[in-house]
């Protein structure tokens, strides 16, 4: 059974958010709520543990997966290069349901790519996943807390009736909207190209790109 750890997020308890970075560190995988599904975090700079949010999720490693960050400086040190479209979505839509595609820098454990040289990469709007961001100080893992293939969860209790003892900790936030994922805009390539349309609509970025 994994650690449960029960936060409000409306009045975050810090010491179970320090906790929760704790683990993290120490190498651990934990689940946490998003303004979408919940999510499985680790240290997105630690390949060997990367490797193991792969296997907890039976993911195939040709797969990326994508990262949560505290503050749109700490983007700088993980993509090649940041264009004026991506500045302009960033200050549009972040924190919130938008995922970026850029491409990598060389310090990104090739597993996180999938061998594609690209990482997806947001700021997260809710309360619970944005404070472990900044309080982690490093890029967390975000791919959502299920098996491959499977439906995702939006609760605490769907995560721990289906990863159980895969994983370290679940921060249980309360229920997530659910519904449909992160919008994924690819904004390595000039016009971006949607990957995915999610909770952010296609009409709302095609406006912010033609501005």
């Amino acid at each position: 059974m994994p650690e449960i750890l029960k936060i409000d997020p409306c009045h975050p308890d810090m010491a179970l958010i320090t906790e929760a970075v704790r683990i993290m560190k120490a190498g651990g995988v934990i689940a946490y709520p998003t303004e979408t599904f919940y999510g499985l975090g680790a240290d997105g700079k630690n390949e060997r543990v990367v490797e193991k949010v792969f296997l907890i999720k039976e993911r195939d490693f040709k797969n990326p997966i994508s990262l949560i960050i505290g503050d749109r400086t700490d983007l700088t040190a993980l993509v090649d290069e940041i264009n004026d479209t991506a500045q302009s979505l960033m200050e549009e839509f972040w924190p919130g349901g938008l995922t970026l595609i850029f491409k990598a820098s060389p310090d990104i454990p090739p597993r996180l790519t999938g061998g594609t040289g690209k990482i997806g990469i947001r700021i997260s709007s809710h309360p619970i996943a944005n404070l472990l961001a900044k309080t982690f100080s490093r890029p967390i893992t975000a791919t959502s807390a299920n098996l491959s293939g499977e439906g995702e969860c939006s609760s605490a209790g769907e995560v721990i009736q289906r990863l159980g003892n895969r994983i370290d900790a679940v921060i249980d936030g309360g229920p997530t909207p659910g519904k449909s994922g992160t919008t994924i805009l690819d904004v390595s390539v000039l016009p971006p190209v949607i990957i995915r349309e999610g909770v952010i609509p296609t009409a709302l970025i095609q406006v912010k790109c033609l501005k």
